[in-house]
């Protein structure tokens, strides 16, 4: 049975910016004859106005337009809660410009001239390594949300644990009783489905917790 209450995933999408129209509208034919769902753009400013938290897919961008060039863009895109790779299709690239846009994480630079057939390469695995960001993003999203189910008490004791204290220095340090630091820890463990103060420190640094 279908929930209607559910909300589908936003769709990837392929955001193409290049202040040549012509060229622009090209590519976008391109891409749609391919199966992509694109949406244009001539100015990355207009771009950034539309991204957000929720968007997913890729950008393809021109390296030299006015208002701000296709470097600035990636680094716009990079600073967002919610970064889009981004593939590089230019007429004006030169190899300290590819090697760095490549170094920032760049899928692919490719020349207006490329083989179609490397565009579409291109597009695909940006896509894919989104939708791989994507999943990634959503399971330590919910690993966090394992830590702040954590009461007040239980985080204090966690911190004492991570630092390899005894529960008879923990009750000390808190000024509880050490019956009391084993409940905690029993809690602990439970909220965070683990069972070993190794796996509890392999869950911190992976969430990124107590830094």
């Amino acid at each position: 049975m279908n929930d209607t209450n559910s909300i589908d995933p936003p769709a990837p999408t392929v955001y193409v910016v290049d202040d040549d129209v012509s060229f622009l509208r090209s590519v976008s034919r391109l891409l749609r004859a391919s199966g992509f769902q694109v949406v244009i753009h001539n100015s990355p400013v207009e771009l950034l106005a539309e991204l957000g938290p929720d968007s997913c897919g890729c950008v393809i961008t021109d390296l030299m337009m006015p208002e701000m060039d296709g470097m600035a863009l990636q680094q716009a895109l990079l600073d967002l809660e919610n970064p889009l790779p981004v593939v590089f299709l230019t007429g004006q690239g030169d190899i300290p410009t590819s090697v760095s846009a490549m170094r920032n994480g760049a899928e692919d630079f490719l020349t207006k001239h490329a083989p179609k057939e490397n565009l579409i390469a291109a597009v695909r695995l940006a896509l894919d390594h989104n939708v791989q960001h994507r999943a990634e993003q959503a399971r330590l999203q919910l690993l966090r949300q394992r830590f702040v189910s954590l009461s007040a008490r239980e985080s204090e004791v966690l911190k004492e644990v991570l630092q390899g204290k005894l529960n008879k220095q923990i009750a000390a340090g808190l000024g509880i009783h050490e019956r009391t630091v084993k409940l905690h820890r029993t809690h602990i463990t439970t909220k965070l489905g683990v069972h070993s103060v190794a796996e509890i420190s392999r869950l911190v640094q992976q969430a990124g917790m107590f830094q």
